[in-house]
């Protein structure tokens, strides 16, 4: 079996969906691994590492010839995959709702496209999930960008010449990447607080010593929500929310938004008014800018100052690590193949049955298989 591995073609993208580590846990599958030429230059992997590790190293078409796996980030188009196997697996981040018309092309051309962006959130399905790893970054990085464009410092520091007082970190939803920020922002010495609309999540926040900001009166999520991501809140929960989140906000120095519901735009968290209410210097930053924003006035991949407070529309976090946020991705598909490999065939072998397969392969047979997407 020869896996292929692709040199990203997104704009901005820097990350490569292998490293040197799982060409070599490929080899010893006994798959054939080829890497196209320069794929891994902006996470600082050169080619000479992949050919060290066992890969053959060439340009596009000699990569993808023959190629019954296809390795990837962000799904490329069709077009870009001429000399792939018929059947060959497509695997990697293909935000299918998104893009629909390269889901269709994909099935044309016979590919089976596995979204693992998609991927149950099921306890054998952990180092499968690439959303929590490239998240787990995401949430590390917008509290140092968010620190870099603050103008004071972060911990509490005492010297011959006064007090300085710390920071106050607001973090709004809980998830992998709420909780990273919060863990960071502790570990630069902030005085953190955080919350979420799941009631699950308090003991998670304070268990990383911040203070938990909850809406008391009226009902949240008890537990989580489908796939461990909350869900719409009634008009009654929002509006308590957002009185609570106005009434804490203007004390904050650096407030970062994380909410994110799936198949749906970001909710809105901060409104254009309570933005107004926190003190100049305040930096916000909103890690939903992708889908459409926490934060009224987020323009993703944008940074601007409105009413004083710097508004940091972030985009794809886990790209400025393209080291760190590689290997994870990386290992992530090798966890996921490998769990599938039957020895004896030289290949993956998905079974229709699987939770894991039904929640991830978008095509099968030149058809667009996945309910989500049928549904629709």
């Amino acid at each position: 079996m020869k896996i292929a591995v692709l040199k990203e073609s997104a704009a901005g993208e820097t990350r490569i969906a292998a490293i040197a580590e799982t060409v070599k846990k490929f080899a010893a599958l006994g798959a054939e691994v080829a890497v196209e030429s320069g794929a891994g230059a902006q996470a600082s992997i050169p080619d000479a590492d992949f050919a060290a590790a066992g890969a053959k190293v060439g340009n596009r078409a000699e990569v993808l010839k023959g190629a019954g796996i296809i390795l990837c980030i962000n799904g490329p188009e069709a077009g870009e995959l001429k000399g792939a196997e018929s059947g060959a697996l497509l695997v990697g981040a293909l935000d299918p709702m998104r893009r629909r018309e390269a889901v269709d092309a994909y099935a044309k051309a016979g590919l089976e496209a596995l979204a693992m962006e998609w991927m149950p959130r099921i306890t054998r399905a952990q180092s499968m999930d690439i959303l929590s790893s490239q998240s787990n970054l995401a949430g590390y990085k917008a509290v140092i960008d968010g620190a870099a464009r603050y103008g004071r410092a972060f911990p509490m520091m005492m010297t011959a010449a006064g007090t300085v007082s710390p920071a106050k970190v607001f973090v709004m939803g809980v998830g992998v990447a709420g909780l990273q920020a919060i863990a960071t922002a502790r570990r630069l010495g902030a005085q953190v607080s955080a919350t979420d609309v799941r009631s699950a999540t308090r003991e998670q926040i304070q268990s990383l010593g911040a203070k938990p900001i909850f809406v008391e009166n009226v009902a949240g999520i008890e537990g989580e929500g489908a796939g461990g991501y909350a869900t719409e809140m009634s008009e009654e929960y929002q509006k308590a929310q957002a009185e609570l989140v106005s009434s804490h906000i203007a004390k904050q120095d650096i407030v970062i938004t994380t909410a994110l519901i799936p198949g749906r735009p970001a909710p809105r968290l901060i409104s254009d008014a309570q933005l107004a209410t926190m003190r100049p210097g305040s930096v916000v930053v909103d890690m939903a800018a992708d889908a459409g924003g926490n934060v009224e006035g987020t323009v993703a991949g944008e940074e601007a100052a409105k009413h004083g407070v710097t508004l940091i529309g972030a985009s794809n976090l886990a790209r400025s690590l393209p080291a760190d946020s590689s290997a994870l991705f990386a290992r992530n598909l090798f966890n996921f193949l490998s769990a599938f490999w039957d020895k004896e065939q030289g290949r993956p072998v998905l079974p229709d049955d699987d939770e894991i397969v039904r929640g991830i392969r978008l095509t099968q047979g030149g058809k667009v298989i996945h309910e989500r997407l049928t549904a629709a």
